[in-house]
């Protein structure tokens, strides 16, 4: 590929395909339902909230790179707006919802792309989804990740935006970690009682 897509663009694209099989009646989509899209609660990795200019800026993107396109029509007067990155390189709906969730969530092991992918397209087995990653593999779409320490299965990743970074992250500090359960218990046992004084106070006036 003689191109390389942004976080943002990533995520547009990948609503975009994902809402085209999950909920066609909805699509093309107008932009206030893609920029919905992008920040759902579920099925997204990371959480996002992109504004209007995010996601408008990642579809001109997408678009001189021939991966979106603008729908206009006599139906409504909102442009809507499609992706075509399944049609430019010849997709099957396997190879598309397996991009799709890569894209979405990020790099995961075969048994996690199976079930998340469900939503778009069912594969019979654990096989069905490694020969579509295989064939992804030879195309330069994704890549298979050096297993990490600590966890049994090997991760898949898209390289749409290039290479991924393999270096480990950090351990978080005490302080990003947030509190520890013997903290937050005893923060609520102190808010209890509060509670517990003001309620008792209360009860005083109406005596």
């Amino acid at each position: 590929m003689d191109w390389q897509l942004d976080a943002a663009e990533v995520r547009v694209l990948g609503s975009l395909m994902e809402k085209e099989a999950a909920t066609p009646e909805y699509y093309p989509l107008s932009l206030n339902a893609l920029v919905n899209a992008c920040n759902q609660k579920s099925n997204r990795e990371p959480m996002t909230s992109y504004d209007d200019a995010t996601v408008e800026s990642a579809l001109e993107g997408l678009r001189a790179k021939g991966l979106a396109m603008r729908v206009t029509g006599r139906d409504s007067r909102v442009p809507k707006h499609e992706q075509r990155f399944s049609e430019r390189f010849n997709l099957g709906r396997r190879e598309g919802a397996i991009l799709c969730v890569l894209m979405l969530r990020g790099p995961q092991t075969v048994g996690e792309l199976r079930g998340r992918a469900e939503r778009i397209y069912t594969f019979d087995d654990l096989e069905g989804v490694e020969s579509t990653l295989h064939k992804l593999a030879d195309a330069g779409f994704v890549r298979q990740l050096p297993r990490q320490a600590g966890y049994k299965e090997q991760r898949w990743a898209h390289l749409l935006s290039g290479d991924v970074d393999l270096s480990e992250p950090a351990p978080p500090s005490a302080q990003d970690r947030g509190p520890s359960d013997r903290e937050r218990i005893a923060r609520l046992e102190l808010e209890l009682a509060e509670l517990r004084r003001e309620f008792e106070e209360f009860r005083a006036t109406l005596r």
